[in-house]
């Protein structure tokens, strides 16, 4: 990352996920004028919008009127993503593992497994309905 100051940006968008590609590009301009590598800017754009799509669909059920908050924080080392919901949240443990034979040809539940491999440390509130993911460049 080249020399200039840390990005500090908050977004709130309605539960909508025609917002999920706009808050991606945004965050993925940053990274590129920053001279992230183009591995490290796909890694965080798909695990970025499979925890919005998945605060947009399961935390806040759709519903517009709750909005979706996202803060993303890009320093020389790394890039942090806040993503939280008006949901009541879950619990880590209750998502089944998309590996396991019986959820082989399940259409979703991989968003969660994907945030965890594609990023290098993910955490949960104590609620369960907001995730914080960090990328280490």
């Amino acid at each position: 990352m080249s020399q200039t100051a840390k990005i500090d940006k908050r977004i709130e968008i309605p539960s909508d996920i025609g917002y999920i590609k706009k808050v991606s590009h945004e965050l993925l301009e940053h990274l590129k004028r920053h001279g992230i590598d183009r591995s490290v800017q796909f890694d965080v754009r798909l695990a970025v919008e499979e925890a919005i799509r998945n605060a947009i669909e399961h935390g806040n059920n759709y519903n517009k009127e709750l909005p979706v908050l996202i803060r993303y924080i890009v320093d020389s080392e790394k890039i942090t993503v806040d993503v939280k919901d008006k949901g009541k949240g879950f619990h880590l443990k209750n998502v089944p593992d998309p590996r396991e034979e019986d959820n082989l040809f399940e259409e979703g539940g991989r968003g969660v497994f994907l945030i965890h491999k594609l990023m290098d440390k993910v955490t949960y509130n104590k609620r369960g309905n907001r995730v914080t993911m960090t990328k280490f460049f």
